[in-house]
């Protein structure tokens, strides 16, 4: 099946001071022998991020970490059948009183 990163999990991992290659490392202890990747979603977030970074270091770390994550990782698209399969997991858990925080731009 896979295991899709959420920008708030790296965002954590780069905030406690893990590059990308010690946090994928854990993550893969935990999840085991599973795919790991992201979502173009995630890498438009991640940059933003580093573009908004406050100081020039922390801008450097940020991109760096972007740069680590996309040789390591694979990056997923996304297409039409991707979204209408969100748009139908998201509605479906509202119509039962279940909120999951969408990204908005």
């Amino acid at each position: 099946m896979g295991l899709i990163l959420d920008s708030s999990v790296l965002i954590a991992a780069e905030r406690q001071g893990q590059n990308a290659r010690q946090m994928l490392a854990a993550i893969a202890r935990t999840a085991g022998n599973t795919d790991i990747a992201i979502s173009v979603v995630t890498l438009i977030e991640l940059a933003h991020g580093a573009a908004r970074a406050d100081t020039a270091q922390r801008k450097a770390k940020r991109q760096q970490f972007i740069r680590e994550l996309l040789t390591a990782l694979p990056i997923h698209p996304v297409t039409a059948t991707v979204a209408l399969r969100v748009g139908q997991i998201d509605g479906e858990n509202q119509a039962k009183g279940v909120r999951l925080p969408l990204a908005e731009f």
